[in-house]
């Protein structure tokens, strides 16, 4: 498997208010460590292992999407504004495009994913 490669758009970056310095460096900081662990993970085991901490980063990606997305509706609600959600909630959905953009990773995410809906006991088409 190929080293993976990980990126703040720019759209994202530019979207935060004039002070969002510091959330756009949390940001950088936040995509290297993802890239890092991958590629880790990458290096150091089969493309079984590789896969299984891909679909890991995917989960946590997408749990953290919807927890952001929660977010900028209370935010909304309290009169507060919720750029900053918004932003992080966006780089999550960001980072989950690349991982199945990325050459012949959407195929091994897909393959990892159905074979841990099998071994947890869920059949698909039941």
């Amino acid at each position: 498997m190929d080293e993976i490669s990980l990126t703040v758009p720019d759209a994202i970056v530019e979207s935060l208010p004039a002070d969002g310095e510091d959330a756009a460096r949390d940001m950088h900081r936040a995509v290297e460590g993802w890239e890092e662990r991958l590629n880790r993970a990458i290096e150091d085991g089969e493309d079984e292992d590789a896969a299984g901490a891909v679909v890991d980063a995917l989960e946590r990606f997408e749990n953290r999407w919807e927890q952001y997305d929660d977010f900028v509706a209370e935010l909304r609600a309290w009169g507060q504004s919720p750029i900053y959600a918004m932003a992080w909630r966006d780089l999550m959905g960001s980072l989950m495009r690349q991982l199945y953009d990325h050459e012949d990773l959407g195929e091994r995410i897909d393959r990892e994913r159905h074979a841990r809906l099998v071994s947890d006991g869920i059949r698909p088409g039941r």
